[in-house]
């Protein structure tokens, strides 16, 4: 049996229905916190079982039956919480549970020195996975391109995109990375260890700007603020102290190059280019 974690949420959800058009429901699983949300997928005979990453006996109960276990990474960093702790649980009990292999999405600038820092904790999850004596499939996913719209924000309204100084980043669809985890799943062993998984380009905010421009048929300045503004911008808005470090951590990690490695494998998979942002901006925007 397949099973995936957070089976509720954007990704894993996206995940589930692209696996269930390669493979039976009956070998597919979530483990997710609240069932009520993924009622419909019951019905179509998906296993469902309540679970949380800090319950080491949900999780185990969740697992049983695993052949793999798709664990989607947890953003608890970002409200004070310990996803590293969270992850350690979660592998421990796809061991006791008796899964095959274990696949976790992971972060392309995954590293222990990375100025981000969940790829800080992406890096340390990789560790415990080598340690588990458990074959792992590492995916290591380029930076979520549904960032682009946080960041643009009312740009299109304002004619000003602003925002820290930045490096290029290989923004990577949700949706892209959804059917690249299925294909992954449907065909157990395809990969194994760490595999990066990004679009095609790298792109910068000025660019974004450019295209953003272009589609909103006035044009958009990218202007640079200082660190400090933009901290103060994101307090201001409300956001969790924890949030708006992450969030300003970006900026310091794409200045550093971090985020703007591009690699073909997930254009192999699909067999096709992955969504751009050009591509991306303009479904939103006829939506």
């Amino acid at each position: 049996m397949i099973i995936v974690t957070g089976g509720s949420g954007q990704l894993g959800r996206d995940i589930v229905e692209r696996l269930l058009k390669r493979v039976d429901s009956a070998r597919v699983a979530v483990s997710v916190r609240d069932p009520r949300k993924v009622d419909d997928l019951s019905k179509r005979g998906v296993r469902v079982r309540k679970a949380d990453f800090n319950d080491a006996s949900s999780l185990r109960a969740a697992f049983e039956g695993a052949s793999q276990v798709l664990l989607v990474s947890s953003n608890a960093r970002a409200f004070g919480g310990d996803p590293v702790a969270q992850h350690r649980t979660a592998i421990d009990a796809a061991r006791d549970a008796g899964a095959r292999r274990i696949l976790y999405t992971s972060h392309q600038a995954a590293s222990p020195t990375s100025a981000f820092g969940p790829a800080r904790d992406h890096a340390t999850t990789e560790g415990l996975l080598a340690a588990s004596n458990l074959p792992f499939t590492s995916l290591r996913n380029g930076f979520y391109a549904n960032t682009v719209s946080r960041l643009l924000g009312d740009a299109a309204k304002t004619g000003e995109l602003k925002a820290p100084a930045d490096g290029k980043v290989s923004w990577t669809a949700h949706a892209d990375l959804a059917e690249a985890a299925a294909l992954i799943l449907a065909n157990e062993g395809s990969f194994d260890g760490r595999v990066t998984l990004t679009a095609s380009e790298a792109i910068d905010l000025a660019e974004v700007a450019a295209i953003a421009s272009e589609l909103a048929g006035r044009a958009i300045k990218r202007v640079t603020i200082s660190d400090e503004e933009y901290a103060a911008a994101m307090a201001a808005r409300g956001m969790a102290e924890g949030a708006a470090r992450v969030s300003l951590a970006i900026f310091t990690a794409s200045r550093a190059g971090e985020f703007a490695k591009v690699d073909p494998p997930l254009e192999k998979l699909l067999g096709r280019k992955p969504k751009s942002v050009r591509e991306l901006l303009a479904s939103a925007k006829s939506t």
